[in-house]
């Protein structure tokens, strides 16, 4: 195989000299397909030196997969004037950054690539400034034969102009006869679109001018609308929803308390959201009641939760499993998670520049007082960048619920390089989707350090899978041994009996592949798409293992 990878490199490195894209491109397909990532990158550094534009293209991809996105950036402009994959990685990463150059790189890998992908780009771009009759026209202009992808984007933005559509009209309707229940009744297609309104961030304004015009006719509409504005449009809109809420209040809609009471727990402003909670409370609103008894169950105010507890119904089985908790806290004498009476002196700290008790802050915030993710990034930020990998990682899952994934993967790689154990396994992870698994395996044995059996188990297994059998015993021997009856037991029992087999210890190989096959479909093909040939090729098969272990003399 190393002779074989030297020829191939040789030969992509002397075609791109020699201005024969298609033979470079066969050569890197080698590599590529194959999983030779590490062994390909010294030739396509030679190729793209030698102006080859799909080397370009592939080292810039990898350049990004493993965190060098600046060099990825270079590469990606170097060959993009010319090339339409590189018109296109530029255009996602400038994207993923915020910048708006993308949308000229998506025209130009459209305009002069005629690259599919880039032209839906351009629609999406189009859908997310609001343009949303352009959009479609545009997706369906010039098509030809194959370019089936478009039609998902057309039938989506073709839909979306349907439900506004309908919502005006409805509320046309409405607003003539004045009829505030009509007009909260037109608002409900708008409900189903929310999902939306992260990704195409025009479309909210003409979504808030319905809401708007609706919350003139309703209480129950502004609140709403406040609900809308909250989700939709940051702490910016916070001035405007809270003004919504209150005037719905004070008009007497019985809803409004308790969604100022959630708004503000999930900012973090315990005060105010135990004041709204208990004026809904007060009312009888058992989803407010329920919240308070949370509330002073965790300010250890024991006897206030209990009262808030049975007002929801002592018949609750929830309510019941919370009071038996309380009277198991009592017994104990010991109170479990943070005391939230140090939150106001640590937000004072953290204010005045703590970084430590920022993070402390926000970690209470989000773990024991119920705030909202994007209301805690605030203050975890500032310890991750002042390196706390435990913060860090914290930062990157606070990205990946907010559909944030460039920069959850910074994050994750942040923490992962600082040491932390479940950043290694998340950057196993991307590297394993990406299908470089030379760089996934490096970050999984790095995660296996915590010695858990998973992360032992997923750096063996590649280990395995690419023949390094002897490095692959211990850590498929740790994953068997300590794993079984864990999820992924039955995959470390395949894979060590696999390892064992292919080293000639085939009488110890038995034991781990019969407990793998007697289970494997159910615990393991069972996780990966059956459509995935890539994985499927790369999958055990214990099976059939087995049956050459007992089949061989020596077992």
């Amino acid at each position: 195989m190393r002779q074989d990878i030297q020829t191939r490199g040789e030969a992509l490195v002397a075609a791109a000299r020699a201005g024969d894209a298609r033979t470079a491109r066969r050569h890197t397909d080698f590599f590529v397909l194959g999983h030779h990532v590490d062994e390909g990158i010294p030739y396509w550094e030679q190729a793209v030196a030698a102006g080859d534009a799909f080397s370009h293209y592939t080292l810039a991809r990898y350049r990004k997969i493993r965190g060098d996105r600046p060099a990825a950036e270079a590469l990606y402009r170097a060959a993009a004037d010319r090339h339409s994959g590189c018109a296109y990685g530029l255009g996602v990463l400038l994207k993923e950054n915020g910048d708006p150059e993308a949308a000229e790189w998506f025209r130009r890998g459209w305009e002069e690539g005629r690259n599919l992908d880039c032209k839906i780009e351009l629609g999406k771009l189009l859908a997310a400034e609001g343009r949303l009759d352009e959009a479609p026209k545009f997706l369906m202009s010039d098509i030809g034969l194959g370019d089936i992808a478009v039609f998902r984007w057309v039938k989506l933005f073709e839909s979306i102009r349907e439900d506004f559509d309908r919502v005006a009209a409805a509320l046309d309707a409405a607003e003539g006869a004045g009829d505030g229940d009509a007009a909260a009744e037109t608002l409900r297609p708008l409900f189903d679109l929310e999902r939306h309104f992260r990704d195409y961030s025009g479309l909210t304004a003409e979504a808030a001018g319905y809401y708007r015009r609706a919350s003139a006719l309703s209480a129950s509409v502004r609140v709403d609308h406040a609900v809308f504005l909250d989700e939709t449009a940051g702490d910016a809109s916070w001035p405007e929803a809270r003004r919504l809420l209150v005037q719905a209040h004070e008009e007497g809609y019985e809803g409004a308390a308790y969604v100022l009471g959630v708004l503000h727990e999930q900012r973090g402003d315990l005060a105010d959201a135990e004041q709204w909670y208990g004026l809904a409370a007060g009312d009888g609103h058992p989803a407010a009641q329920w919240n308070l008894g949370l509330l002073c169950k965790r300010q250890r105010r024991y006897e206030e939760a209990e009262r808030w507890f049975r007002e929801v119904g002592e018949d609750d089985e929830d309510v019941v499993a919370q009071l038996d908790r309380i009277t198991a806290i009592r017994e104990a004498g010991a109170a479990p998670g943070k005391d939230l009476r140090r939150l106001p002196g640590l937000r004072e700290r953290a204010e005045a520049g703590d970084v430590h008790a920022s993070y402390a802050y926000g970690k209470i915030l989000g773990d024991w007082a119920g705030a909202g993710d994007r209301h805690l990034i605030r203050w975890i930020e500032p310890a991750a960048l002042a390196g706390d990998p435990e913060a860090a990682y914290d930062l990157a899952e606070l990205y990946g619920s907010l559909r944030g994934p460039a920069s959850r993967d910074h994050w994750y790689r942040r923490a992962a390089e600082a040491g932390h154990h479940d950043a290694c396994n998340q950057m196993g992870r991307l590297s394993e989707y990406h299908r470089d698994y030379q760089e996934a395996e490096r970050w999984y044995v790095r995660a296996a350090d915590d010695g858990s059996p998973l992360n032992a188990m997923l750096a063996g297994r590649l280990k395995a899978q690419r023949g390094a059998y002897a490095e692959a015993e211990p850590f498929l021997r740790k994953a068997w041994e300590e794993g079984t009856g864990s999820a992924h037991g039955t995959e470390a029992a395949g894979y060590y009996g696999l390892v064992l087999h292919r080293m000639g210890r085939l009488a110890e190989a038995v034991e781990p592949l019969r407990a793998a096959t007697a289970r494997w479909d159910e615990d393991v093909r069972a996780r990966y798409s059956r459509d995935d040939l890539d994985v499927l090729a790369r999958t055990a098969d214990p099976a059939k293992e087995l049956a050459e272990v007992e089949a061989a003399p020596a077992a």
